[in-house]
């Protein structure tokens, strides 16, 4: 399409919490400038004119970074003194030393030849180390992006040659080079989706906005005359803050975090953006959270040490021991010594100054009994070292086949420590489990639909399966429910986010259940109750979906197998193509959004008022069971105790589960709220999100329950396995999850984190002070005692 877009009539106000289309802004609604006081706010960017920042006063960081511990210039000073810092290494310098005068027992080459090969040794591993750092810098140095080099051309330059003030162009599936301001994006409302994975290592999308008022530069030959000045914070490191203006066409535009695209967040599910550089470099906010390469010490290297002091002791009292019974024979016994010319020339032992021969005698008995302290365990721990990086970089088991990634060891100073491990902690979502959905089971209507077993099930069967063996038990008292699978099913292709088999929905055979409308009700929910936006597909001929969360994108196949396709959204509308069981073509059906009231983790629900084809106009909602169920009319519970047994049973078998629910609105009513609502949305002040909060909530009641949905977030491949060798080897390991306490523990036999046999403490905790909703299960393995500790939070 023109100027690149590939979304026609697709506005944001769609997209926006709390509404969808927006009314007209009154003059004095316009967000307001940011007033600038004290220190912390003298950033001066000048778009599309880099070449102004290169004197001073606004000469600002180059975009080339680099993590190295070293360089040319300091890697002498600094090693050595990395060196010196042990003990051992500090006595063999002195007894070097020493061992240039005429008191040593040795020859100088015998002491500073084995010093100078550990510590060049030691240097060497340091020095190639930082070498594989600088490789692995230059290589983020650079990599490529497209920047306007002006009259509107925008070409590959390396991330490293970027300066403040370039605009450039990023591409679907690429990382940020550095923090940018958004202009615009291939969208018409100028969103983008990022993935924040290596900042705060969420793996659900963020959506950002850019100013309307950059909306229009949506082409390369757009930037040619492009000019603007941006007034902001200073470089810090917080990453969800930011504030500053964008003077552009004579105005004045607020800035927010919702518009600054950060350096090493990656561009997902938008063609491209076009974006200014802001902060560059070290300047840019994850590297401001970067610390600067320590100096690290293994804890078996800091032990070394005091076994250095408690050597270094014995040695010196045997040298004390030594030295005292030398100066008493130099004094009482060397004159009658005939065959020893006392004193010598170097008076070395004199009778008339016994002391003095003595303090000599102490300094060649400290490097006579030297080697009480061995230099050369040093040098093995050296060589063990090197050869375990070595090990652990090219071990086939470590090689992630998706992303072709082998493990790198950065610094082969800690491999000691991975053996020293006592305690680990982790959380369930995207570290057990992959974080991508699977719809699996549902219940609509009171009827439970579904019939193949979790994961989670299958492997706590199988591992209780086991266990009982171990005990002596019959392994086949356990046995799994035989999933019948219709004639022909097991032909079908697998699809990505859909994993249900029940023949008595799919194909439109749910024309013939008992409640085929509120199965449609149900299908309608999952098609329209969201934000995602759909992506026609040519090869497959259908469509795949950009969704914020992956339970969004699950709940879109479904719809699309059940027979009812998102396929379009505009301003103010939701197309759905119902596929008709008889003919199997396909009717599009238009659906007016009228408002969106968007999911938060403070409302744990989100709802869409929509008004189909017969003029009816629906509020569709979506929640977690327990909000969901407080807002439910009298007439609107007939399901309530069915839905509510079926969400225990998938709760039990590892699922996420959210309850559906609607409620018709006569139009009087509706259009009386939506004032009030408007009303809350244009109000100017601190407590407009409360006003806008407590309109929603005048709505999002008296509902009716049609039904639930269970999703399955699968377990990492060879999670059980992995806990099971952790605790064989006594690590006490935790793990955290916001599931109830009977799917805590059935994920917990599923990732062979619980045992049977095992002894279950469950420490339930109630304090009023916190939310009624926020539980946290954590499940403890201590293998020494063998129990496991539930400790409910409330």
């Amino acid at each position: 399409m023109a100027h690149g877009r590939i979304r026609a009539k697709l506005k944001r106000s769609s997209l926006y919490t709390f509404g969808c289309i927006r009314p007209p802004r009154e003059p004095n609604d316009e967000p307001q400038p940011h007033e600038f006081r004290g220190p912390g706010f003298s950033r001066h960017v000048c778009c599309n004119q880099p070449q102004l920042h290169q004197k001073k006063p606004l000469k600002y960081s180059k975009n080339y970074i680099s993590t190295t511990k070293y360089n040319v210039i300091t890697f002498l000073p600094k090693a050595l003194f990395e060196q010196f810092r042990r003990v051992a290494n500090v006595y063999f310098l002195l007894a070097a030393m020493l061992s240039l005068t005429p008191v040593s027992p040795f020859s100088a080459y015998s002491m500073i030849a084995p010093l100078a090969f550990v510590i060049g040794l030691s240097m060497a591993k340091e020095a190639v180390e930082n070498w594989h750092r600088f490789m692995q810098d230059m290589k983020v140095n650079m990599r490529k992006v497209r920047v306007h080099n002006g009259e509107g051309v925008f070409s590959l330059k390396p991330w490293m040659n970027l300066r403040v003030g370039d605009v450039v162009k990023v591409e679907k599936d690429q990382f940020f080079p550095a923090d940018l301001l958004l202009l615009s994006s291939s969208y018409e409302d100028g969103i983008c989706y990022v993935e924040t994975m290596n900042l705060d290592g969420e793996t659900n999308l963020k959506v950002k906005r850019s100013l309307e008022s950059t909306l229009t530069l949506d082409d390369d030959s757009m930037f040619k005359d492009f000019r603007g000045t941006i007034k902001c914070e200073d470089p810090n490191p917080n990453l969800y803050t930011f504030v500053g203006n964008l003077e552009y066409e004579r105005q004045v535009f607020p800035l927010d975090p919702s518009q600054i695209l950060l350096r090493d967040s990656k561009l997902r599910n938008t063609g491209h953006v076009y974006g200014v550089v802001i902060f560059s470099g070290h300047d840019s906010k994850v590297m401001q959270n970067a610390t600067k390469s320590p100096s690290k010490r293994s804890t078996i290297e800091k032990q070394m040490d005091k076994i250095i002091y408690v050597l270094f002791t014995l040695l010196v009292l045997i040298s004390l021991i030594s030295s005292t019974g030398f100066a008493i024979k130099t004094k009482t016994q060397m004159p009658s010594w005939w065959y020893l010319q006392a004193p010598d020339d170097d008076h070395l032992y004199d009778p008339d100054k016994a002391g003095q021969s003595g303090f000599y005698h102490l300094i060649t008995a400290l490097i006579l009994y030297g080697y009480l302290i061995p230099i050369s365990l040093y040098v093995s721990i050296e060589l063990v070292k090197v050869l375990q990086a070595v090990f652990i970089n090219q071990d086939i088991h470590m090689y992630d086949e998706e992303t072709g990634t082998p493990a790198q060891a950065r610094t082969s100073n800690l491999n000691e420590e991975l053996g020293m491990v006592d305690t680990i902690l982790s959380d369930k979502t995207g570290t057990l489990t992959c974080n991508q959905m699977d719809f699996l089971k549902c219940s609509i209507a009171g009827t439970p639909y579904g019939m193949r077993s979790s994961e989670v099930e299958l492997a706590a069967a199988s591992q209780m399966a086991m266990d009982l063996e171990g005990h002596g038990q019959n392994g086949s008292e356990i046995e799994l429910e035989a999933v019948p699978t219709p004639r022909g099913e097991n032909l079908r292709v697998p699809i990505k986010g859909f994993s249900f088999e029940d023949a008595r929905l799919m194909n439109g055979n749910w024309l013939r259940e008992s409640n085929p409308e509120v199965l449609m009700l149900f299908f309608r929910i999952l098609a329209l109750c969201h934000t995602a936006i759909p992506e026609y597909n040519e090869e497959t001929d259908s469509f795949s979906y950009e969704a914020e969360s992956p339970d969004e994108g699950a709940f879109l196949v479904a719809a699309r197998e059940f027979g009812f396709e998102f396929c379009k959204r505009t301003q103010s509308s939701i197309f759905v193509r119902e596929r008709r069981p008889s003919s199997q073509e396909f009717v599009e059906r238009e659906f007016k959004l009228l408002n969106l009231l968007d999911f938060t983790s403070k409302r744990k629900r989100m709802s869409v008022i929509v008004q189909d084809e017969t003029g009816q106009i629906l509020l569709l909602c979506k929640g977690a069971d327990s909000i969901i169920f407080d807002r439910l009319t009298k007439n609107g519970r007939v399901y309530e105790e069915a839905t509510t047994k079926h969400l225990n049973e998938y709760g039990e078998a590892g699922l996420r589960t959210l309850a559906l629910a609607y409620k018709k609105l006569e139009e009087s009513d509706y259009a009386a709220w939506n004032d009030e609502f408007m009303k809350a949305k244009t109000s100017i002040g601190g407590d407009r999100d409360a006003m806008l909060e407590r309109v929603s909530d005048l709505m999002e009641k008296d509902l009716i329950l049609v039904g639930a949905t269970a999703v399955e977030d699968k377990l990492q491949p060879g999670v059980p396995q992995c806990i099971d060798k952790l605790a064989q080897a006594g690590l006490k390991l935790w793990v955290l999850t916001g599931d109830k306490m009977e799917t805590a523990i059935n994920i917990g036999f599923a990732c062979s984190l619980l045992r049977q046999g095992m002894k279950q403490i469950c420490i339930s905790t109630n304090m009023d002070m916190l939310a009624e909703n926020s539980k946290k299960v954590f499940l403890v393995r201590i293998p020494l005692f063998s129990a496991i500790i539930i400790i409910l939070s409330q």
